[in-house]
Formats: structure tokens, sequence, C-alpha cells
């Protein structure tokens, strides 16, 4: 099977990364490949920077779309930026980092905390969680505060930051296991679990693993009802092209 990663932001490092992180942990016979949007927020740290993005990603999976073998597509944003509308022009599966997190997190512990980038992130995070029914498994949502891009640019310190953080919601926060709030700290799982002592759920391998799930169990995005694909119309200004989907008519 073949699974598209979408980096919903537009630097190439932090792609790279997640792809890599991605590679690592692919089932024999699964082949990963990694794409981010042309244009767009070099990180994704708000409200404004997730709707932009938003558009990245449908555009993604429409290229996707347009090439042939994909089976599934993840979303590696902890925000999920654009899932319910990208899961709408697809028949492959269509997995959010965070959604899959929070589902993974309930299969290990009872109660879990995120340790996320900024405070204003970890708010996001707490819709999320309502949105998809976990705020009762969730105890604390923790901020390193650290911008993303501290990820790349300042490895050392923000690994330090974020295992400060898991220390403070393993010792204070009375859960069984960590989610990491951000598709950036992909690469961080294993050595982040082996400094806390606990079960650490990063969004990137979990989607990752539930698209193969889902491709080997014969399962596609539903077409009926509200994620069937778009009723053609047309579009004006710089979405012109968007006028031209050709998207299959079946609800």
């Amino acid at each position: 099977m073949h699974i598209r990663i979408i980096n919903p932001n537009t630097t190439a490092s932090m792609t790279a990364a997640i792809y890599h992180a991605a590679l690592q942990q692919a089932g024999a016979g699964t082949q990963v490949s990694a794409s981010q949007p042309d244009a767009g927020p070099v990180s994704i740290e708000s409200h404004f920077d997730e709707v932009i993005s938003a558009v990245g990603v449908a555009e993604e999976v429409l290229k996707g779309e347009r090439e042939v073998g994909i089976d599934a597509y993840v979303v590696a944003c902890f925000g999920d930026p654009g899932l319910l509308a990208a899961r709408e022009l697809t028949r492959a599966p269509v997995i959010g980092i965070a959604e899959a997190a929070f589902h993974l997190a309930t299969l290990i512990s009872t109660r879990f905390s995120i340790v996320t980038t900024l405070g204003r992130t970890g708010i996001i995070a707490e819709h999320l969680l309502q949105q998809y029914g976990f705020s009762h498994h969730c105890r604390r949502i923790r901020a390193a505060e650290i911008p993303v891009l501290d990820l790349e640019h300042h490895p050392e310190a923000a690994f330090a930051r974020i295992v400060e953080e898991c220390c403070r919601a393993r010792d204070e926060d009375d859960i069984g296991a960590i989610v990491l709030g951000c598709g950036g700290m992909a690469n961080l799982t294993q050595q982040i679990s082996h400094e806390v002592g606990l079960p650490v759920i990063e969004g990137v391998s979990a989607a990752l693993k539930l698209a193969e799930s889902l491709v080997s169990l014969g399962l596609h995005t539903s077409k009926h009802g509200d994620l069937a694909y778009p009723r053609p119309k047309a579009f004006t200004g710089k979405f012109a092209a968007l006028s031209d989907l050709s998207l299959p008519l079946d609800s």
C-alpha cells in the first residue's frame, strides 16, 4: 500500500523529519511518501495559520488523487487542519495525527496528558478533545512554550523543555501515558519515553499505523452523508481552477 504524509506547513526540513519518522514505523510492503503545500505558513501556531494551511492540505489531496495508487493520507499537524474537507475529496482514508494519537492513548491508558509547543496551541488541542469526544480522558494540556520551529533550529533546548513538561505531567497529573502535541516531535518519541518512563504517543506514527489498518481491512472514507464528494460549482479569483474539479458525483 502507499500512504502519503502531508505536512501542512511549508518547512521542508520538518517534512523530511516527519517522513523519516513515518518510514521507520511503516510495515513491510508499505510505501511512504511525503508532501507539503507550495504556499502557506512555515509553522502552524494559530487558528489563522490553520485556516491557510487547510487550503494547502486540500490541494495536496487533490494532487494525490491525480496520481495512481495512493491508498491513504495522513495530515501531519496536531491541529488536524482541513481534515474533514480532505476526507470529502477522496475515498481513501484520511487520518489526522491528533485524532489518531487520542485513540491510541485511550487503548493503553485510562488518562493521558498532552505536551505541546505553545499555550495557545494547547487551547486548540482542547477544542479537538471536545470535538472528538476525548475530553474525559485527558487530564491536562501542558505547553513547553517553545515555537514550533525551535524543534528545527534549537533542537537540544527544545528537547529539554519538552522532557521537563513530560516529567511534570508524569509526577503531577496521575496519568498513564503522554501524547506529544506537534508533528515536529515525531522523531523524539523513543527518547522522551526513555527519559520519562511512561508510554509516549506521537500522532504521525499513530496515524500511519491506523491508516495501514484501514487499508488492510478494505475500509474507505464513506461517501454517504456529509463526507460525500463536494458538489461541483464555480469558484472565482485565486480559486478559479477549482471549478474544473472532476470529482465523482456519487454520494
